[in-house]
């Protein structure tokens, strides 16, 4: 089963519907069930300029009794955004440790002229 879609706007576009498969395919991966995600997309405020919609949309993401809200200009900065966050579930990844400045400023005196 997939993430349950939502909108009061008229969808979301051909190329986010192309892409969600790989995200969902992500989320099983780092073990989340996509079937228990709902995406609603809605205006994020009302048109300043007649004839023009708005420039910016609220996505809510629902699971659980969790829930966050963003706002973006599309459907695929949204998705870029929520497969980066699926992918952050599992923490920040490691970074090797660099040697403090106080280490690299005796390694560096310590070598020879």
């Amino acid at each position: 089963m997939s993430i349950i879609l939502q909108s009061t706007v008229g969808g979301f576009s051909a190329q986010f519907m192309r892409k969600l498969p790989l995200v969902e395919q992500a989320m099983r991966e780092h073990g989340l069930d996509p079937a228990e995600f709902v995406i609603s997309k809605d205006y994020a405020s009302t048109a300043t300029i007649p004839l023009m919609g708005p420039f910016f949309y609220n996505y809510s993401v629902f699971f659980g009794d969790e829930k966050f809200t963003v706002t973006e200009p599309n459907d695929m900065v949204f998705l870029d955004y929520f497969f980066k966050r699926v992918l952050a579930s599992d923490g920040p990844p490691k970074l090797p440790r660099r040697p403090g400045l106080m280490r690299r400023l005796f390694g560096w005196m310590a070598q020879p002229v």
